[in-house]
């Protein structure tokens, strides 16, 4: 294979639709606030009926959270391609000609099959907070044969979405993807995903995991939850058994950068957050590119503590084609 990838990701493809509530919305649905909440096919349709009258300013987007940060990747400069699974259906090939616009390849040898692409509704509250139900649909079913091993053979660094936990398909694909990184001298990245992840599925997350990965992207209660921690200052040390190198978000306080030597505190960017849906995924996606393009650890923690202010302070999870440039010319010069 000719090409060269700077990022194999992995994960959930679907679509997401942003809706602004009010905490009163939530607690009338019973929506668990600030996290990600499986739920059926039926359960999605309930919510979308109270919410109704509340998505008249919403926006459909290809989302799921390993895919935004391979898009923010690939916007920035990387060469990025993504396995995941659609089906075939409307959603399925809005989902694929988003991805394909925004310059990441995909399995395209793979049909999508019969069935149901994932949704995402995504309610943002008026403190910025966002609450996810999701009914991953199809997404449920991806599995290793949705890994292109060439393209893996390609990459600089895999990225695996923690989501995938929660799926026994997934959760083997993600394995196997590790496994098959190993194998190849391919450097692993991971996400935590989210605080639900962590207490519901963290022994699958540590499967995940292995023996190790050469860096973990996490906010600060996934780090405290995932290593047993009450402490940031613990966190950091016990999280060095599960990978040489991390990241660790803490919001407007910035994050913490473990380059495997030196631990880095990397400020924060004040702005005025209205939501806060992809501010992880995007500093995930902001780092990675610029590891890529020769930055050290803590440069790279600047540059995307810079990308996912810019995220939190507007709508959606992502940013527009021209912001990712304009914030790669302000910050590097080019």
């Amino acid at each position: 294979m000719s090409e060269h990838y700077h990022i194999y990701g992995i994960g959930a493809a679907l679509v997401d639709t942003e809706i602004k509530v009010t905490d009163e919305d939530l607690a009338a649905m019973d929506v668990a606030k600030g996290v990600m909440t499986l739920v059926d096919e039926d359960r999605q349709h309930q919510l979308i009926r109270y919410l109704n009258n509340h998505l008249i300013a919403s926006q459909r987007a290809s989302g799921g959270s390993g895919a935004n940060t391979i898009i923010a990747a690939s916007y920035f400069g990387s060469r990025c391609f993504y396995s995941c699974k659609v089906a075939d259906d409307d959603n399925g090939a809005f989902y694929l000609n988003d991805i394909q616009a925004a310059g990441v390849d995909y399995p395209a040898h793979l049909a999508p099959p019969a069935g149901i692409t994932g949704k995402c509704l995504v309610m943002i509250s008026p403190d910025a907070e966002r609450s996810m139900n999701t009914f991953l649909g199809i997404s449920a079913t991806l599995s290793v044969n949705e890994l292109h091993p060439p393209a893996i053979s390609a990459a600089d660094y895999v990225y695996i979405e923690g989501y995938l936990v929660s799926s026994d398909t997934g959760r083997a694909a993600a394995i196997e993807l590790r496994r098959q990184a190993e194998s190849r001298k391919t450097l692993t990245a991971l996400s935590l995903s989210d605080p639900a992840m962590v207490e519901f599925f963290g022994e699958g997350l540590r499967e995940m995991i292995g023996e190790g990965v050469d860096l973990i992207f996490c906010n600060k209660a996934e780090a405290l939850a995932f290593t047993g921690s009450d402490d940031l200052e613990s966190a950091v040390e016990r999280m060095q058994a599960y990978a040489r190198t991390f990241a660790i978000t803490c919001g407007a306080d910035g994050a913490l950068i473990f380059d495997g030597k030196t631990l880095h505190k990397v400020d924060g960017h004040p702005v005025e957050a209205i939501d806060t849906n992809g501010a992880g995924d995007m500093f995930a996606g902001a780092f990675l590119f610029a590891l890529g393009d020769g930055c050290d650890f803590k440069t790279a923690g600047q540059f995307a503590s810079r990308a996912a202010a810019e995220v939190v302070s507007q709508y959606g999870p992502r940013l527009r084609p021209e912001q990712h440039q304009a914030l790669r010319q302000a910050f590097f010069g080019q």
